[in-house]
């Protein structure tokens, strides 16, 4: 009796100079078990905030979506919130970190770091 995992997808998108600044991180790192972790965690003054990092854990009912050898999971509690996101890069003498642009947050914190 063979089991059959489904592997779902994400709305959630990685430019290009951020799928870039991902895989040099890799790089840096010595690693090619980690794929990029997506979350949105209840917190900060707005009421939810985005959780970005490195993960080597697939958890169930994790979605998947691979951008030219970047893995970017999404957990499904998250899915619904971060449908239609971009994940950015800016490097600029400003800012430089990754971004995320959510057509979903009705508002967000001065900091950019929570929304609603």
């Amino acid at each position: 009796m063979s089991e059959t995992i489904t592997e779902t997808t994400h709305g959630v998108k990685l430019s290009e100079p951020a799928a870039d600044k991902v895989r040099s991180l890799l790089t840096q790192e010595g690693r090619d078990d980690l794929r990029l972790r997506v979350a949105v965690q209840p917190g900060g003054c707005s009421g939810l905030i985005y959780q970005l990092y490195f993960d080597e854990r697939m958890l169930d009912g994790d979605a998947v979506v691979d951008f030219e050898g970047v893995e970017v999971i999404v957990d499904k509690m998250s899915v619904p919130y971060l449908d239609g996101s971009t994940i950015d890069f800016e490097d600029t003498i400003q800012k430089q970190g990754f971004t995320i642009d959510n057509p979903n947050a009705q508002g967000s914190c001065a900091c950019g770091d929570s929304f609603h």
